[in-house]
C-alpha cells in the first residue's frame, strides 16, 4: 500500500506537535537562574546635593542673601529666645557670615538690666542687613549704609571675640 504524500505530510506535522507537547512538560517549572548584574565602581564623583532651601550668597546684595540671613536667625530665635548678641553672631559666622563686617548691640543696659532687645547687622555690598532679637519675636529689614561705614547707630558691643 502506497501512503499519500499529502496525507504523510499530516502525519509528521501530528506528531511534531504531539512531541513538542509532551516535551513542553518536562520543562522545569522554576526559571533558570541568570547572571545577576554587578555594579562597578565608578571613579567619577557623584555629584553633590543642590542645596534646597536659601543658601549664603557671597558677592551677592543684602536683599539676595536676606532669607538665609532670615532662617538661620529664625532657628536661632527658635531654639534661644531673644539670646545673647555672642551667640548670635556666633552663628552667624558659624553659616558663612564674616565677623569683620557685623555689629551687635549689648546684652544688658547701662545700669545692668538686660537690654529690651539685641540687634546684629551685617554689612553687605553698601547695605545692612538688620536683625532684632525681643523677647516674643525676631524681625529684619535691610537699611542703607549710614555716613559712618556702621550699621547701627549709638553704643555697639565689640566683636573681638
Amino acid at each position: 500500500m502506497r501512503v499519500r504524500p499529502t496525507r504523510r505530510l499530516g502525519e509528521v506535522i501530528g506528531l511534531t506537535l504531539a512531541t513538542a507537547v509532551v516535551l513542553s512538560g518536562c520543562v522545569a517549572s522554576a526559571p533558570e537562574p541568570s547572571a545577576t548584574p554587578t555594579v562597578e565602581a565608578s571613579s567619577t564623583p557623584s555629584p553633590e546635593a543642590t542645596p534646597t532651601g536659601p543658601i549664603l550668597r557671597p558677592g551677592e546684595a543684602a536683599a539676595a542673601n536676606r532669607q538665609f540671613f532670615d532662617q538661620l536667625n529664625n532657628e536661632y530665635f527658635d531654639a534661644n529666645g531673644r539670646g545673647k548678641g555672642r551667640s548670635i553672631v556666633d552663628n552667624l559666622v558659624e553659616n558663612g557670615f564674616a565677623k569683620q563686617d557685623m555689629e551687635v548691640t549689648p546684652d544688658n543696659t547701662s545700669i545692668g538690666l538686660a537690654a529690651d532687645s539685641i540687634v546684629v547687622s551685617v554689612r553687605i555690598k553698601g547695605e545692612c542687613l538688620l536683625g532684632q532679637f525681643l523677647s516674643e519675636s525676631y524681625v529684619s529689614s535691610i537699611e542703607p549704609l549710614l555716613g559712618t561705614g556702621g550699621c547701627l547707630v549709638g553704643k555697639t558691643r565689640a566683636i573681638d571675640w
